[in-house]
């Protein structure tokens, strides 16, 4: 007796493809997220959202060339959303500041920790001397705006456009050095 050929229907390839996109690329994911978050909750969210857009996607799965480098965008824009929402939500804020603060440091977080120390210090150091002085002032020693101004004898508005450059220019360097998910997660994270 002969048998007719299978035919599996273009959707049921979808679904295979992205079940398999799935299997191999959640972990890879989920480490990533977890890293940036500190909460399996919102790591979870985020995998899950990044999916979401993959299956949202799913006609162009057989174009997508390079998986890893998509999914690693679209988990990148996501952590993005993320901590812009985080930054803007002081309940959510603090939540992630208790994670981070009751879990130990790894090697590996130190070791970036000070790497990324050293590259801020780095974007400090290429900062002209007055400029440097009153990003030190004000991050550094804690001063404000007004007691720069009076210690420099130069105006507040001075001040607050030398700090608003300092920041500009170490951003930029942090961005040619590290890439843009580091600035965003350094200036979540740095409290002001």
């Amino acid at each position: 007796m002969h048998r007719p050929p299978v035919h599996i229907s273009p959707s049921a390839m979808q679904e295979r493809r992205f079940l398999e996109v799935f299997r191999d690329q959640e972990a890879r994911l989920y480490a990533l997220a977890i890293g940036m978050t500190k909460s399996a909750a919102y790591a979870q969210d985020l995998v899950q959202e990044t999916f979401l857009k993959l299956w949202e996607h799913r006609e162009q799965l057989a174009d997508i060339r390079n998986m890893d480098a998509w999914l690693y965008r679209v988990m990148e824009n996501k952590l993005m959303d993320f901590l812009r929402k985080a930054a803007a939500d002081e309940r959510m804020r603090e939540q992630i500041w208790c994670s981070l603060s009751q879990e130990p440091a790894s090697p590996a977080t130190i070791t970036e920790d000070r790497e990324y120390h050293a590259l801020v210090g780095k974007a400090i150091d290429r900062l002209p001397p007055q400029r440097r002085l009153i990003y030190r002032l004000n991050r550094e020693v804690g001063m404000s705006y007004m007691e720069i101004a009076d210690e420099l004898n130069i105006s507040r508005h001075t001040v607050k456009n030398q700090l608003f450059s300092a920041l500009q220019a170490i951003r930029s360097f942090l961005v040619k050095t590290s890439g843009p998910l580091i600035i965003v997660f350094s200036l979540f994270f740095s409290r002001q």
